[in-house]
């Protein structure tokens, strides 16, 4: 609890602060409006985050209906592995992934990863989206899904699909206070079905927060925050997962530059397996780009 307590009181120093920001905020954008017809003056708002990820985690932004995003997820080797691996640049673990947007409210991704050679599948839905007349002050997204490891374990080979499989659900609040800021938090269920000692919980939970200050119209800068709450996984020495980063927007790319303890690119990995500290020097440079394609009937792309 005591590790807790400052992450508590930094949310709730963040979320007071920007308060007079948010209403603010709303009255900016319905002036914004004020050339329009009163029922358009409860428009969703928009660009939230400019990418899907915060960094590591997934933000509440999906691709519109009949978008297809490629997403590319890239990790170098830790910066302590010294001027012999080039600080790290030697090694790499990668993601490639495909997300859908089915209606401009439900998305559905897959994914490989090098890491474990773990595949993943998932689907996002909008549940509720913030509105610019502040009617619906948050918006929650809902992200599930679930990842198979493939990695060939030789003295294991009792490891059937079963053991194999582990599931991941996500519930975001996220809300733009103003143009320059938006929040979101973000508690996470994770499930193992095996897991490497009887001590070890099956099921995890985890309370992230994630945001993004706006720099300039192309340029922000993000950071995320992953606690595991402890006595969870207690056969290992795992952290916390701390990421922060640069997000560079072109058109119809994103660019994120990235600085994490994280070498995991899935959730049940990033979340509960986060094995290297900052303190340590287990930092990871990398990037995440992403590259949206219309393919003919999406009406638009959020921006």
């Amino acid at each position: 609890m005591r590790k807790l307590l400052p992450f508590v009181l930094l949310f709730a120093t963040v979320s007071s602060s920007v308060e007079a920001m948010a209403q603010n905020d709303s009255a900016s954008l319905l002036n914004e409006l004020s050339g329009m017809a009163p029922e358009m003056a409860n428009l969703p708002v928009t660009g939230t985050f400019k990418g899907t990820y915060i960094l590591n985690t997934a933000s509440i932004e999906s691709p519109a209906k009949g978008v297809l995003q490629v997403m590319i997820m890239h990790r170098f080797g830790k910066l302590s592995d010294g001027a012999y691996d080039l600080f790290g640049l030697d090694n790499a673990t990668i993601r490639l992934g495909l997300d859908y947007g089915i209606t401009d409210r439900l998305m559905v991704g897959i994914g490989r990863s090098s890491f474990e050679k773990n595949f993943d599948g998932s689907l996002k839905y909008k549940i509720l989206r913030q509105t610019t007349d502040n009617k619906y002050p948050l918006s929650i997204s809902l992200n599930t899904g679930l990842t198979y490891t493939t990695l060939r374990y030789a003295d294991q080979p009792y490891l059937d699909a079963t053991y194999r499989t582990k599931y991941f659900t996500q519930l975001m609040l996220a809300k733009k206070f103003s143009t320059a800021f938006s929040l979101q938090v973000t508690p996470s269920w994770l499930h193992y079905n095996l897991v490497p000692e009887a001590v070890d919980k099956n099921n995890i939970f985890v309370l992230g927060a994630g945001g993004r200050i706006k720099l300039t119209k192309r340029l922000s800068i993000n950071g995320e925050y992953n606690y595991l709450f402890p006595n969870q996984v207690v056969s290992k020495e795992v952290y916390n997962s701390l990421s922060a980063g640069l997000d560079i927007e072109t058109g119809g790319h994103v660019f994120q530059f990235i600085f994490t303890n994280s070498r995991g690119l899935v959730p049940p990995v990033f979340l509960a397996n986060t094995t290297d500290s900052w303190g340590k020097g287990g930092i990871y440079f990398g990037f995440n780009i992403s590259r949206v394609f219309n393919t003919g009937q999406a009406k638009s792309i959020p921006k």
